[in-house]
């Protein structure tokens, strides 16, 4: 299939420029003398230019770009008229939107070309309901697409990718070998049923054997030499509370790799990381750690190290899980520090750490 990377570089290059870039022939004010109809075909031309590589050329954002976008571009044909007016749609493309990937285009297009684009979406998208056009064409470098119809029913999700082999047709298996061999490389987004670990730590050098960390079993006898292994072994503790459990699960599975499965950072990942793990271990370090300041450090992470935030990884309860086995298992958490009262009001007592038992 011929790569469409290159276009799709540069009409994401040309969507999000903060100059203005050249607008091809095609997408420029036409001369038709159908007014309506020249209007609705200039905004398609501005929109297939400008919008499609977020939005899909059907307006229903579906696209490779989208789903890399929290929250994804908005779906214009499961959007009616009734609820995104016209006004409010210039305001958006005029000024964008905080807090998602929708900038402004004021600078980059004109008040004519924003509302001629406008009422495209509106027209075409919102109220017919139509698919405008597609990408896979002859024009755009794909003749005779239908050749790769087997592949369809993966790219557009009508059958999950991870789907049991045994339970598709001879037709499915030989589409989804298609789809892997030949679309894969633009459609890795595909639809799976099962999306895996948000985070999956593997070492890549020692220890070796497809290791991971907390499992010794697999160690080999010359890894197993090695003073790193040490500190993969996790610690054999009793009577753990159920929050404590989950904690242990989330720690090994996803802090241990830096950390070590013993928490003291001198694993064979965290002895090469500038500036090292910490140690969860010293009591230099860890007396006065307290709860609320180690949920804050797993939240946001640390500037200029190696640890990351994990508020968009592990949930509120995954993250106070880990901080109860951390306590438990490595060295308790000092009781959280008094915050200053407002002024004229009675000072709030002190929050101990609560004990390990109710985990």
């Amino acid at each position: 299939m011929k790569s469409p990377f290159p276009l799709l570089l540069i009409a994401s290059l040309a969507a999000c420029s903060e100059v203005p870039a050249p607008m091809p022939v095609a997408a420029q004010q036409p001369q038709a003398a159908s007014p309506a109809a020249a209007q609705h075909e200039w905004g398609r031309r501005i929109y297939n230019f400008r919008c499609y590589f977020c939005h899909g050329y059907s307006g229903d954002s579906q696209t490779l770009a989208s789903s890399y976008l929290n929250p994804r571009p908005r779906d214009f044909q499961a959007t009616s008229p009734e609820q995104l007016s016209r006004d409010r749609m210039l305001d958006v493309l005029k000024n964008g939107t905080s807090g998602t990937a929708m900038r402004g285009f004021e600078g980059i297009l004109q008040s004519a070309e924003m509302a001629a684009v406008t009422d495209f979406v509106r027209n075409e998208f919102m109220i017919a309901k139509a698919p405008n056009t597609r990408y896979h064409t002859k024009e755009a470098g794909w003749p005779d697409h239908e050749r790769y119809a087997a592949a369809f029913p993966f790219a557009s999700g009508k059958i999950a990718l991870d789907s049991p082999v045994d339970q598709l047709t001879p037709e499915q298996r030989a589409g989804r070998r298609l789809y892997m061999s030949t679309c894969v490389s633009c459609h890795d987004r595909a639809k799976v049923a099962d999306a895996g670990s948000p985070w999956e730590s593997r070492p890549l050098s020692y220890p070796r054997n497809g290791f991971v960390p907390g499992d010794t079993a697999k160690v080999d006898t010359v890894s197993g030499a090695s003073p790193y292994a040490l500190h993969e072994r996790v610690p054999q503790l009793s009577n753990l509370s159920p929050r404590e459990r989950r904690g242990e699960k989330v720690f090994q599975e996803n802090c241990a790799f830096c950390h070590g499965a013993d928490g003291t950072g001198k694993n064979w990942i965290g002895s090469f990381l500038e500036p090292h793990p910490r140690d969860l271990t010293d009591p230099a370090f860890m007396s006065a750690m307290t709860r609320e300041r180690l949920a804050e450090v797993i939240r946001e992470g640390l500037p200029e190290t190696s640890m990351p935030a994990w508020k968009s990884v592990l949930p509120q309860a995954d993250i106070q899980a880990a901080i109860a086995y951390i306590a438990r298992a490595f060295h308790p958490l000092a009781p959280a520090i008094p915050r200053p009262a407002a002024k004229g009001a009675a000072p709030k007592p002190a929050l101990a750490a609560p004990a390990a038992a109710p985990g």
